[in-house]
């Protein structure tokens, strides 16, 4: 099962000039851009590893862009991901946010179901 998190997740993987278009639009909407990145994409990880600062004043994509390919380079079987800022009184929260680099090989995930006392049943996350 591919991971899905965040926008486009369901669509084909972005190329580079679809990630800088979605890079643009976001800095017309006066977001800021930040790269994350992460070896354990479990749904309830939301601590990626932050790729240098938040782009708070960036005006053009090619910044960002540059900045995603040194990530992709130090860290090519990762999960990467762009994040766009908006820090307008009354967000302050990530408007956008999409998976650009997958590692070759992806961990699975799957669903477990456990019977429980009385008929009870839940469910879990695995990996593997």
């Amino acid at each position: 099962m591919r991971i899905t998190q965040g926008c486009f997740s369901f669509l084909p993987d972005l190329n580079d000039e679809q990630i800088g278009a979605q890079v643009e639009y976001c800095l017309e909407q006066d977001w800021a851009i930040g790269i994350e990145y992460t070896d354990d994409p479990h749904p309830r990880n939301n601590y990626w590893e932050m790729w240098g600062h938040p782009m708070f004043d960036l005006r053009d994509a090619k910044g960002a862009m540059m900045e995603l390919e040194e990530c992709r380079t130090a860290h090519p079987d990762r999960y990467i991901r762009i994040n766009a800022f908006d820090n307008t009184r009354g967000w302050e929260t990530v408007r956008m946010s999409f998976i650009v680099n997958r590692p070759t090989d992806e961990p699975k995930l799957g669903l477990t179901r456990y019977d429980r006392h009385s008929r009870t049943q839940t469910y879990g996350l695995r990996t593997g």
